[in-house]
């Protein structure tokens, strides 16, 4: 692992890393916040996965989510959404390939020798950052927006016992029926269906759903909502009795300015289950 920057925020430390992937096959970024009680003790990990199109850099710059987890004594960690660099496949449409990683294991080619994002943020990144940093692996919880909500809920009704909450903005939420998710799929995974159902959060919730709380924000001005698919997911927690909240909230859009507006709910969300 090698540091590409280190900077003073908010009493912690906003770093940005890198590091030889065995998973992506390629050097991959991410960026991590130390709030200041890490210098004491190992702290509790928030991962925010990003959407379709960011970096590493996006949430961390965009979010103002460092103020928040400063106060709560939170670590968050900010992975990339794809492999990248010489060597690793592309296309030229902007919702595939690099940026667009959808947080599967590909198993189609060309895809399949780099895109390996399940294992990277199950597996490898976790521990890199757990044998690095002042983190408390046995206190995680997860988040994302829209491809990076989709990502947050799977993993985490997929990994269960790992993180003990997960939240979403505009998350895509039920992907085997969308534009957002049919097109990724078919490319990563194949034609075959039946290997979708454990990447679409509607899915997963009607099936077993999550052991902890839930959390969902999605604005109702979302030039996306078409391919979201908000209301398959609201339908499963509804009829699945889920522990959680399911907000819909007027007036904001898909864009960064929503996702900052109300990072604090989801931050203090995520810091009540952690330290309970």
């Amino acid at each position: 692992m090698r540091v590409i920057s280190e900077q003073r925020c908010f009493g912690g430390t906003q770093g940005v890393y890198a590091h030889d992937s065995a998973a992506c096959g390629c050097e991959m970024t991410f960026g991590l916040f130390l709030p200041p009680v890490a210098e004491r003790r190992p702290v509790p990990v928030l991962w925010y996965l990003s959407g379709l199109t960011c970096t590493h850099e996006n949430a961390m710059v965009k979010a103002g989510a460092q103020a928040h987890a400063a106060r709560a004594g939170i670590a968050l960690v900010f992975p990339d959404t794809s492999p990248r660099g010489p060597g690793v496949p592309d296309h030229e449409d902007y919702d595939l390939g690099q940026g667009a990683g959808f947080y599967v294991n590909a198993t189609q080619e060309p895809w399949a020798p780099h895109f390996q994002m399940w294992d990277y943020l199950a597996e490898e990144l976790p521990r890199i950052v757990t044998a690095n940093f002042a983190l408390d692996e046995d206190r995680q919880a997860i988040t994302g927006h829209s491809m990076g909500g989709h990502g947050a809920l799977t993993l985490a009704m997929g990994l269960p016992g790992r993180y003990r909450s997960v939240s979403g903005f505009a998350p895509i939420a039920h992907p085997s029926a969308s534009d957002w998710g049919r097109k990724q799929f078919t490319a990563y995974l194949g034609p075959d269906e039946a290997a979708w159902a454990g990447h679409d959060a509607a899915l997963l919730m009607r099936q077993s759903g999550f052991d902890g709380p839930v959390l969902i924000g999605q604005p109702l001005v979302d030039q996306f909502l078409h391919l979201l698919k908000p209301e398959a997911l609201a339908g499963a927690m509804a009829d699945r009795r889920q522990d959680g909240a399911f907000r819909l909230q007027k007036g904001y859009d898909h864009s960064y300015f929503f996702v900052a507006s109300f990072m604090a709910d989801h931050v203090d969300f995520h810091a009540a289950a952690l330290n309970a």
